[in-house]
């Protein structure tokens, strides 16, 4: 079996509170490789409370975002009219349940891979390729370079560098 993760495809993260041009410009790759894929898709969301900013990630970036139940915590629309399952929220850059829930999948049926694209790159993408490279570290994990964006152009190249580093094979740079 293989798997496709699609991470944090959100509006505030495309073209609100923390967009960019270049999370713009994934959109259609994302897309595109979610309706080719062969195998499961998993989708996770960044998810937070109305509490943000008193919180540690909240205290070192204030920019509100991802509040649960808001616009800018939705999946953005083209990634949205696609997800067919219930996103796994997580509140961390990281998710664990997403670690637990791919060594579930894998004790069922054998994981073949596991592909990330997605948002940030050098923030949740690595976050939890590595979290996939530590739950099932037989599993060949990949990064789809074309269906990432990171925060500025440098950090995903520098995120991209560290995933090679790590056994993680970084594919269509």
């Amino acid at each position: 079996m293989r798997i496709l993760v699609v991470v944090d495809m959100q509006n505030d993260f495309v073209d609100g509170a923390l967009g960019t041009k270049e999370a713009v410009g994934i959109v259609p790759a994302v897309a595109d490789r979610i309706e080719r894929f062969e195998g499961r898709v998993l989708y996770t969301q960044d998810t937070h409370e109305n509490d943000y900013m008193k919180t540690q990630e909240g205290m070192k970036l204030p920019v509100p975002h991802c509040i649960r139940g808001t616009q800018g915590w939705e999946l953005c629309p083209q990634i949205k009219a696609l997800c067919n399952v219930v996103p796994i929220d997580k509140p961390a850059f990281g998710s664990v349940e997403l670690g637990r829930m791919l060594k579930d999948i894998d004790s069922r049926e054998k994981v073949e891979s596991v592909t990330f694209v997605g948002l940030c790159t050098d923030i949740c993408v690595i976050s939890n390729a590595m979290i996939a490279k530590a739950f099932l570290p037989e599993t060949e994990v990949i990064v789809d370079a074309a269906c990432c964006a990171g925060v500025t152009p440098e950090s995903h190249r520098q995120a991209l560098e560290a995933m090679k580093v790590c056994q993680i094979k970084v594919m269509n740079e």
